[in-house]
């Protein structure tokens, strides 16, 4: 008989599913809220259902969603009544239609692929009536339905979504025009769009993105000069288009025909393009796969998931093109964190490596190069980030040994690049490439450039060519090691610390700190074990500031002519009491309720700009009183946060000021610290520690979780004196967030010197700090294991300066080995020596595996059994006849499929021999007790010959010990049931041991001369027990 699955699990009208997937949680909610406006409609002529559902709305916020999605739904899955549906939509919705902007973005952003084909178009219909109505939030919408528009693809379906998302913007430009980041978004995903469509099937959709991008670039050209560096990129590869050439000559050669504002080319290419809009040209699947690649597989095991990636993305003839969204998103967007580039994840360098290899046309090969390259030709170290270009550099190291060709094209494009890529600005190009390899040996992403520029696996011509083009590289300090081909290099350290990729913040935000590198990614030396785990120290490095004065030309004349005089009163002010006065004057103006909020952009900007110098520098005093703490917070910049702190959190004017700081927290990333050191320092703010919290929902970031953890990382690299004394406040104050947080410790510990540290355990023991609670200490001593020797001390340092029990954290033996983490055993064994033992803590010492150099087990005790002999010869006892009553193939089975130590008889008796060893040329009786020895007896009257043979000394201790047959069977009975492990259904276990001895006497052929006094203390208690 045939089975019939999909009658049992009917197809869904809104996700196409197969009979294998379960069913999906929105689309069951959304046929539950279908089913309700059904009830509530059904069988009512159109006026009467129009008056129930209004009436349902009103009883209450739950009955509003449920009806809004309910017509939702519908509207996707029935055509013929989506202009109903939507009308009573707007009728009916009392929230600007929140409920259902959130619903299409979880739509786009999780289940566009799997949508049905008419949901699909009833979706996009859906998004053009909201545009029409001017619905607020639509441009958002608008923005992540671009971004499912793939690139190199020209399936007919991607094409139909192109087309259609184009007559939207269109037909609507006047509203686009209303949003500076929708111009921008928009062009920058056309011009990209523009490559794919060449076919002369496509010429007609081609004309109309081309018509779109040229309209939008010459009419709201300072809008799209927001893009950056990677405008020009786009446009150089369709510059041959006709409309374009003329937009590319004027670009080149007229850029006041563009905008008065634009003084050149080398304006738009010095400014770094924002992540948000690298990342807008991956599809939500595309960037999900690559953030998993990056983060979650091993360097070793990535060719499967690669394999999947290309045989998805990658395979068609058009898709060439992908390759420099997928690089330049790789390189500008994803920065691993700092435990990423510590562990053997797959490293960044690696997927470009294999991006460049799957390039198979000349055309594509040298796009993709010069999208690797393309931040070093104007990078500046002030503005840009290592991590945009360490990726380049590490692709040709690594790729030195197994790929020399790809190292020698890649070496060849930098040196041709220069004069080529714009002759006009050749030395521009030629200083950004010097910043860069200057910044590379700064930074120690590599010791040194010469064993790469001059290396013999390279061609005559080329080396040549670098030694001209790059003298200062090319020397070694040092002779090279004769018959080494190896270069010792060293991996970049994260500067940026979250991996939330799709932020709306500048791309320049966290790139301005100083960076840190860990020490050699390759073993070079081949002779340590393979398991050995490598050390990561961090080289912190200062640079010298150079004093500029402040430049706002590019931004003061956007404001109003009140406010752009007070801006440049505060540039042409020299004390701080005018700067004072002048900025509580622009808080006053932005207070004001026609004040426009589309200057507050620009605004921030100047400040970020004439404020520099205030962010330069210690923030706390050397000397710390309340006269001192004051006058540190009598910055022009402070103002804002007191005017913030003498409001009400429901004033008009707080929201306001909030998005001011937010704005300039975009510009100026240091104005979060500065704004918890003012809420400790400062009096008037006094208990209004929340404020933050207030102030990190309204940034870009919306987290109060990510905010508070680069706050605290760009805190950590300026100043850090200053972390150590915001660490009592943030630790108290956000508990949630910093309690859990491996992340936060290991900033602190990675940093603090001696003294810091005595006085962060001071804070501890007096009651003003809490950094451990029970439920996450474990798992944050877990994760420190990986760190460096004094960040370990010192976190363990801090854990003791707690009344946290230690039992709490007894469980982190199991994953502690002896040569890899010995910071944590010593810890701990100074700690356990201080302790009377207990059964959990028994049992963890003796999970350890044996092994001759491990002295942990064996040292701790004999400890106890000198302090404490009696109670752990009570807990040794019970654990050996626990162990001995589970059969020896569970026991087996359980230590081997476990990862972590687990406790099985064999390591007990190790344990127990070892330290019979240690104990024999002692006067201590620890072996001598009473439970000891009929515990001894208990194992020795089951185990099998081997044990025996194995521990026959350990054995020997209990031999003399006649106690038990110097009973009465019915005595020797009970014994065993008096122990408090054994009271509880003794005779199952015995029955076992019968069991077990019966089967060993039977595979043993021969007897050895003391087997019957053996057999005779075990078969009694056997044979009484047998009955």
């Amino acid at each position: 008989m045939e089975p019939s699955p999909a009658k049992g699990k009917p197809q869904g009208r809104l996700l196409v599913s197969t009979t294998l997937d379960a069913k999906d949680e929105l689309e069951e909610r959304l046929e539950r809220c279908v089913a309700i406006v059904t009830s509530l409609t059904n069988g009512l002529s159109e006026r009467e259902a129009n008056d129930a559902i209004t009436a349902n709305v009103c009883k209450g916020p739950q009955q509003h969603e449920e009806v809004c999605l309910g017509l939702f739904a519908l509207l996707l899955t029935e055509p013929s009544q989506a202009q109903r549906c939507y009308r009573d939509l707007t009728l009916v919705n009392r929230d600007g239609m929140n409920v259902i902007l959130i619903k299409i973005n979880q739509i786009l952003m999780e289940k566009f692929l799997k949508l049905q084909d008419v949901c699909r178009t009833q979706l996009v219909w859906l998004v053009r009536e909201l545009v029409k109505s001017a619905v607020i939030g639509a441009d958002g919408i608008l923005m992540t339905l671009m971004k499912q528009i793939a690139g190199g693809d020209i399936t007919n379906k991607n094409l139909w979504l192109a087309e259609n998302v184009l007559d939207i913007v269109v037909e609507q430009r006047e509203w686009v025009l209303k949003s500076g980041m929708l111009i921008a978004m928009s062009v920058y995903t056309y011009l990209r769009l523009i490559v794919d469509h060449g076919t002369p099937a496509l010429l007609v959709l081609r004309q109309k993105e081309v018509d779109f991008c040229i309209g939008l670039l010459r009419e709201k050209f300072m809008e799209c000069f927001i893009i950056g560096r990677d405008l020009v990129r786009l446009l150089q590869i369709v510059a041959r288009i006709p409309e374009m050439e003329l937009l590319w000559k004027d670009l080149l050669h007229n850029p006041q025909a563009l905008s008065p504002q634009f003084t050149g080319l080398l304006q738009l290419l010095t400014a770094r393009t924002s992540r948000k809009f690298l990342a807008c040209r991956l599809t939500p699947d595309m960037e999900t796969k690559l953030l998993f690649m990056t983060s979650r597989v091993r360097f070793g095991q990535q060719k499967r998931y690669q394999d999947w990636f290309q045989r998805q993305y990658l395979s068609t003839a058009e898709s060439q093109s992908l390759r420099c969204d997928l690089i330049r998103y790789i390189c500008g967007v994803v920065h691993p964190s700092n435990e990423v580039l510590s562990s053997d994840i797959l490293p960044r360098w690696a997927i470009i490596g294999w991006l460049l290899t799957t390039c198979t046309s000349n055309v594509a090969a040298s796009n993709a190069k010069l999208a690797l390259f393309y931040d070093w030709l104007f990078f500046s170290p002030e503005k840009d980030s290592i991590m945009n270009i360490e990726p380049a550099i590490l692709v040709m190291h690594h790729s030195m040994k197994p790929h020399p060709a790809i190292t020698a094209t890649l070496l060849d494009f930098m040196c041709r690049i220069i004069p080529h890529f714009f002759p006009p600005l050749e030395g521009q190009v030629r200083q950004g490439v010097f910043n860069s390899l200057t910044f590379i040996m700064e930074k120690r992403v590599l010791a040194h450039l010469a064993p790469l520029f001059d290396n013999p696996k390279l061609d005559r011509e080329l080396r040549s060519m670098l030694r001209e083009r790059f003298p200062e590289f090319c020397s070694s300090p040092s002779p090279p090691t004769e018959g080494r081909d190896e270069v010792k290099m060293e991996e970049s350290v994260s500067l940026e610390m979250d991996n939330h990729v799709l932020l709306d913040k500048e791309g320049g935000c966290y790139d301005n700190t100083e960076a840190a590198f860990s020490d050699d990614e390759e073993e070079i030396n081949n002779k340590g074990e393979g398991n050995k785990k490598r050390e990561f120290r961090f080289h912190p490095i200062k640079e010298a500031i150079i004093e500029e004065p402040a430049d706002i030309t590019p931004y003061v004349d956007q404001l109003d002519d009140m406010m752009k005089e007070k801006v440049l009163q505060l540039q042409k002010g020299s004390d701080t009491e005018t700067h004072c006065e002048v900025m509580q004057e622009i808080v006053d103006l932005i207070l004001e309720e026609d004040f426009d909020s589309e200057q507050m952009s620009t605004l921030a900007s100047c400040l970020a700009e004439l404020f520099k110098g205030h962010f330069r520098g210690d923030v706390l005093p050397d000397e710390i009183t309340e006269e001192s703490l004051e006058e540190s917070v009598c910055k022009p910049v402070c103002l804002v946060f007191r005017n913030l702190c003498q409001m009400q959190e429901d004033n008009s004017g707080f929201s306001v000021l909030l998005e001011m700081l937010a704005e300039l927290y975009q510009k100026q990333p240091k104005i979060g610290y500065h704004l918890l050191y003012y809420l400790k320092a400062s009096k008037a703010a006094m208990g209004k520690m929340s404020l933050y919290e207030s102030f990190a929902q309204a940034t870009a970031l919306g987290d109060l979780h990510t905010c508070l953890m680069m706050d605290m990382k760009a805190c950590q690299e300026d100043d850090i004196r200053l972390l150590c004394y915001l660490t009592p406040s943030i630790y108290t104050e956000f508990p949630d967030e910093t309690l859990r947080s491996a992340e936060l410790l290991n900033m602190i510990v990675a940093v603090i010197d001696s003294t810091q540290l005595q006085e962060l355990m001071c804070h501890v023991m007096i009651g003003n700090l809490v950094m451990f609670r029970k439920d996450s200490v474990l798992n944050i001593l877990i994760q420190s294991l990986d760190w460096e020797t004094f960040e370990q001390y010192s976190t363990w340092q801090l854990f003791l300066a707690h009344s946290i029990p230690l039992e709490t954290i007894i469980p982190i033996l199991q994953h502690l080995k002896y040569k890899e983490h010995p910071e944590a055993l010593s810890c701990l064994l100074l700690q356990l020596r201080r302790e009377k033992p207990s059964g959990e803590m028994v049992k963890m010492v003796l999970s350890r595996p044996c092994h001759p150099e491990d002295q942990f087990t064996t040292s701790i005790l004999r400890h106890w059994a000198a302090k404490h002999d009696d109670v752990l010869g009570e807990h040794i006892k019970a654990l050996l006849i626990k162990n001995n009553n589970l059969p020896r193939k569970r026991q087996s089975l359980r230590s081997s499929s476990s990862k972590l130590a687990q406790l099985t008889l064999e390591q007990i008796l190790e344990h127990m021999d070892n330290l019979r060893l240690n104990l024999s040329n002692t006067k201590n009786s620890f072996f001598t007790q009473t439970p000891i020895l009929q515990a001894l007896q208990h194992v020795q009257a089951s185990c099998d010959e081997a044990h025996k043979m194995r521990f026959s000394d350990l054995f020997s201790l209990a031999e003399e010990y006649e106690e038990p047959s110097s009973k009465p069977p019915k005595s020797r009975r009970k014994a065993p049931a008096s122990s408090p492990r054994s009271r509880k259904g003794a005779a199952t276990p015995v029955s076992n041991e019968e069991e077990s001895a019966s089967s060993s006497a039977s595979e043993e052929e021969d007897s050895k001369p003391k087997a019957p006094k053996r057999k005779r203390k075990g078969s009694s208690a056997v044979a009484s027990d047998s009955d």
